[in-house]
This record gives structure tokens, sequence and C-alpha cells, in this order.
């Protein structure tokens, strides 16, 4: 039986700070297998974006270190390969859309000449990507690279896109950098795609179509996808599985429709209860009382349960495992093991 597309086993990353050790991420387990679209979820500070970014080893080391666990793309250890073995992956079998725009276009290249560079990087590793015929010549790939640099950005929503290959990152407002950075993303056709909140800086007829894109091409293209994202109403139209992050730690994961319709983790039902809702009366949001603690000195056991109403003396014991709520569903809470529990979830 084939691996995974991606397995992450208890993943353990610290950053050093002038405060001391920050343990960020604490035993992370995440598998993502072709055509699933999987959401990653949580306050700011949780560790969605680093774990995003610790998969194609991003995150500097230092001040990061992986104290222990394994980050495996079919079946190879990304922590454990040389360094130019990962970055031949880059870009061509892992794809990754940054948070910010701003800084991860180069302000001296026109838009054009980077999506082209990109194309033909990626086209090194599947010709298919330019549709050429066998042997073609430099030229002949430039034009095709430039043709589909093109359509990428018509498919992102830039209007005039032939005209706007032309135009310097800075001609362009935040909303459309975001946009070219989802079809450079997209041009080589990854087959693992992580998003780094894609669609903050867009507006929501847009954010409809890039979603739709997005969709597509893990249909057209059986590719797994890692969408970071704050807004659990997209997670609940584009994904098809959904992982809570808290503090470091994933604190329940599944299927899209039993998390969101059952949410069994205290964290996740508070995050479901923040939503408000068509029958919300202004001024009655539901919110979660305290704050993410300090990395450095966390709470022991469950880092949740200085913030959870049904804490017990027990949660401060031990890290709560995994336990299962139904079928692929589990959540990280020991209350989960008491029958009187699992009859309310």
């Amino acid at each position: 039986m084939a691996p995974p597309l991606l397995s992450i086993r208890d993943l353990h990353l610290t950053m050093t700070s002038f405060e001391g050790e920050a343990h960020v991420l604490n035993g992370i387990d995440l598998t993502v297998r072709r055509g699933e679209i999987w959401g990653l979820v949580g306050e700011s500070g949780c560790g969605k974006s680093l774990t995003g970014l610790s998969i194609s080893r991003l995150v500097p080391a230092p001040p990061a270190a992986y104290k222990r666990g394994e980050i495996a793309f079919e079946g190879r250890d990304l922590l454990r390969l040389p360094m130019r073995e990962v970055q031949a992956l880059r870009g061509k079998r892992i794809g990754m859309i940054f948070q910010d725009p701003t800084t991860n276009l180069n302000p001296a290249y026109r838009i054009g000449e980077q999506l082209v560079d990109v194309a033909l990087a990626a086209a090194k590793h599947d010709p298919s990507i330019l549709d050429c015929e066998a042997g073609a010549g430099r030229r002949t790939r430039r034009r095709a690279a430039h043709r589909l640099a093109a359509e990428m950005l018509d498919r992102v929503g830039i209007p005039n896109a032939e005209e706007r290959l032309d135009n310097y990152p800075h001609e362009f407002s935040g909303g459309m950098r975001q946009r070219v950075l989802i079809a450079m993303a997209l041009i080589g056709r990854p087959d693992l795609l992580i998003a780094d909140e894609p669609t903050t800086a867009l507006d929501v007829s847009v954010q409809a179509q890039i979603l739709k894109l997005l969709k597509g091409t893990v249909s057209d293209h059986d590719i797994g996808v890692i969408l970071i994202t704050h807004n659990l109403g997209v997670v609940a139209e584009t994904c098809t599985h959904v992982a809570v992050m808290y503090a470091g730690n994933i604190v329940e994961r599944g299927p899209v429709a039993e998390v969101i319709n059952r949410p069994a983790h205290p964290y996740t039902r508070a995050l479901m209860a923040a939503i408000p809702t068509r029958a919300s009366q202004r001024g009655s949001l539901n919110g979660l009382g305290g704050a993410v603690p300090n990395l450095v000195t966390p709470p022991p056991g469950c880092r949740f349960a200085p913030r959870c109403a049904r804490a017990i003396a027990a949660c401060s014991a031990q890290q709560p495992p995994a336990l299962p709520v139904a079928g692929e569903h589990h959540a990280a809470c020991i209350r989960l093991a008491e029958s009187e529990e699992l009859e309310h979830v």
C-alpha cells in the first residue's frame, strides 16, 4: 500500500527567544492524502503557520529546533533529507501560498518574469505543464510559459491578464498581489499545496472564485491541500477535513462535517459558539475568556485547561491523547473517556 501524501508524526518544534525556549509545536500528528483539503484552524499564535512552514523546512534554524518527530512526504522524512533535496521539492512537488503578499514578490522584477521563471522551473519536473513537444527549444518553452502565466492570472481573477504581466508588484493592490501568489503556487501543479490565509485580503466574490479554483485543482490533478485560515465558513464550504489547533497542539481533527456538526473538544465548541448567527442580538457575541498561554512556560498537561470550564485536576497531570469520537473523528480531551460525556458529544 502506498504511503499517504503527507504524514506528520509527533512533531515538536521550539523557538529560542530572549525569554527562553518556547515550545511552539507540541506533538503534531496529521495525515493528508491525495484528494483531501485539510483546514487548519485556531486562534492567532496557535502554530498553524509554523506547521505549514515546517513542511518545506522554511522555519529558520536557529532560532528554531525540531526536538523530535517526522514530516514524511510520500514516505520520505523531510527533516532528515539533505537541504538541496528539500529545495528541489519546493515550488514543484510542494507549493506554498504565503500569508503576506507584500514581502513574497520580488519588487525588482515584473510579475510576468516571476511567473515564467516558476513555470520553467516546475516544467523540469513535469514537462507537460508547458504543453510543448519533447525537445522544444528554450524560446518555445519561454513562450509557452508566458502563455501559461497569462492564463493563470486570468484564472485567479486579474483582468487584462496579458497586459498586467508587464507590471511590477507595486502596481498591484494588496489583494491582486495575493492573487499573483496563488497563481504562482498553482502554476507548477504541486502534489501538495499549503495555503496560508490565501483569501484574507480578497473581497467575497473573488474569494469564492479562488476557493472554486482550489477545489477544481484538487479534483483535476488529485493533489492534497492544507488550508490555514481563521474562517470556519471557508472551512465548511471548501475542506474535506479539519484540524483544530490550540497552543501548538491539534486538539480535534476529522471529516469537516463531523467536527463542525458534532464538536467534541471544549475549545472547538467555544470557536463554534463564537460564530454569529441570524438570531444573534447586537452586543451578544460569545467570546472565550482568557488568552493563549505563554509557550515558554506552558501549563502542564492540557494547555487549554486554564480556560476550560470543564477542566478537572486530572487535566493538568499529562497531555491528553487523541481519543476516538466516531470513525476518523478524534479529540484530545480526557473527559471524552467518561461515558456520561460521550453521551452528550
